[in-house]
């Protein structure tokens, strides 16, 4: 159906425009985080399994979002990653991949709202994609972005993005 990159994300991000069953907020969503996830790894030099763990959780990460609509009346984030791991192995459990990889995925997903304790490159790097992306969906304010930025990021990719986007002066 695709063509495979380095990566061979395509077939999956496929899967999981099927899986979003048309919502065209959640498709963007998950494109946009994986179009700055897929830059700030590319950028920050990942390893290809660390890029590819990175890039299938970011087409991933919200998974539970249409769950969480439907049992809970909304989309919080505890209820997402909660909700989430399990949805994320039962969506890879086909797919022919590292087991390791799969594990990580869905545990990246049941942390992505989680912004203490951050460990490993693709982690960081999933909550920095996430927050930009965010950022601008929520309409958050510049002290937010700042304080986000001082507090949270670590990747010079990442606080350039930020810097940016929102925070250079006009």
């Amino acid at each position: 159906m695709c063509e495979r990159t380095e990566t061979g994300t395509e077939e999956i991000i496929v899967k999981m425009i099927e899986y979003s069953d048309g919502n065209l907020h959640d498709i963007n969503h998950f494109m946009k985080v994986y179009g700055y996830a897929r830059t700030i790894g590319t950028c920050e030099g990942l390893s290809g399994a660390e890029q590819k763990t990175l890039e299938i959780a970011a087409v991933l990460h919200d998974i539970a979002c249409p769950l969480c609509r439907s049992r809970y009346g909304n989309t919080d984030g505890k209820h997402q990653e909660e909700e989430g791991i399990l949805l994320a192995r039962d969506f890879l459990q086909p797919l022919q991949l590292p087991e390791e990889m799969k594990e990580r995925v869905a545990w990246l997903v049941g942390h992505h709202h989680t912004l203490t304790g951050i460990e490993g490159a693709d982690y960081q790097i999933l909550i920095e994609a996430d927050y930009l992306v965010n950022a601008d969906e929520s309409g958050y304010s510049r002290e937010n972005i700042r304080n986000m930025c001082e507090k949270v990021f670590r990747t010079g990719t990442g606080k350039a993005l930020l810097n940016a986007i929102y925070l250079s002066q006009k």
